[in-house]
């Protein structure tokens, strides 16, 4: 088969699309042939490399798509060859306490396909059964590629983790990248008031397209003052904060008292500078949030099947354009999912 793959951590350069052994199924896992992958910010980490982050080379990247079932293996019952599947990246043992107590997301072993194991941008994949759902025939290859990371992570964020409640204020930080844009949607659905922040007038457009109601551009101007002035002095009821460094102090002064910040990454920085005096006589909550259960994913992708919400696809490229694919997300100039087609599936 041809695979992305990287044999060493590094900058772009180091992405090849080549050939690559075909996957074997173990007895619990499907090999997929793969139609669509999307990426994620977390691509670009696993391939620069992350501390304490020990991968086997060379590694195949990928933590979303979505394809046909080719093979499967001997203990497999769900998933029969020609099935059209698309894949969740929750890895976990199975039987720890946590997980026996029915939320692998805490799991010991939590890891991530794509980060930890191999991933899925190749023309085939062996995938655990357990991280395979069904998609319906009516679903394109790029929407069921690019919405069960996102979707699955933001609704446990806000549904799961901050319990979202009708007639609450939300701001969505960065709402032009994949979580932020989900988050707009499923906070919109939920019955919120929904503040949403971008660098341009082009991402701020497309995020009120996806529901938000008030959006501010934080290249000019400070965002936290803005929320400050838009609600009265009061604040927002919940922040989605991926971004990290340089706005946790602004979105700490941006919650109204009893807010609560729910968190999945630090894309520019693990360590903030933090208000204790605020978070304290303020009563905020801070929740961290990480990717979800088959249970959430059982939840929302329904709703992305049926059209309620929509993964905004900015462009589908070969797999064999991987470079230029992690240099859309890199540069952050555009609103959206980045998909990647095997080459000889692309059109």
């Amino acid at each position: 088969m041809k695979a992305v793959y990287f044999e060493d951590h590094g900058d772009r350069d180091v992405l090849q699309y080549d050939d690559f052994p075909d996957p074997e199924p173990d007895r619990d896992e499907v090999v997929v042939e793969m139609r669509a992958g999307a990426l994620n910010f977390l691509d670009v980490w696993t391939r620069r490399g992350l501390p304490g982050l020990d991968l086997p080379l060379p590694h195949i990247p990928g933590s979303d798509g979505a394809g046909v079932v080719h093979a499967v293996g001997e203990d497999v019952t769900r998933f029969a060859p020609g099935d059209r599947v698309a894949v969740t990246a929750g890895l976990s043992c199975g039987v720890c306490e946590f997980c026996r107590d029915g939320d692998p997301s805490f799991c010991v072993d939590f890891r991530v396909l794509g980060e930890h194991t191999r991933g899925v941008h190749s023309e085939l994949a062996a995938v655990p059964e357990a991280n395979l759902v069904p998609v319906p025939d009516h679903v394109s290859w790029e929407v069921a590629a690019s919405a069960p990371l996102v979707f699955q992570t933001a609704w446990r964020m806000l549904i799961t983790r901050a319990e979202l409640e009708p007639g609450e204020k939300v701001l969505v930080l960065g709402a032009s990248g994949g979580v932020g844009h989900a988050a707009v949607q499923i906070a919109k659905y939920a019955g919120a008031e929904v503040y949403a922040t971008a660098s341009s007038p082009e991402k701020l457009e497309l995020a009120a397209e996806c529901g938000a109601d008030h959006v501010i551009n934080y290249e000019k101007t400070d965002y936290a003052s803005e929320i400050y002035e838009m609600t009265d002095k009061r604040g927002v009821d919940v922040i989605v904060d991926h971004v990290g460094g340089p706005t946790w102090k602004d979105s700490i002064k941006s919650l109204a008292k009893n807010g609560r910040l729910v968190t999945c990454g630090a894309t520019l920085g693990r360590h903030p500078e933090t208000d204790l005096n605020r978070i304290f006589w303020h009563q905020l909550q801070i929740l961290g949030s990480s990717m979800g259960t088959p249970g959430e994913a059982d939840d929302v992708l329904p709703l992305v099947w049926d059209g309620t919400f929509r993964p905004h696809i900015r462009e589908v490229l070969p797999m064999s354009e991987v470079k230029r694919a992690h240099s859309l997300l890199e540069t952050r100039n555009g609103f959206g999912k980045v998909v990647v087609v095997p080459d000889a599936q692309y059109e």
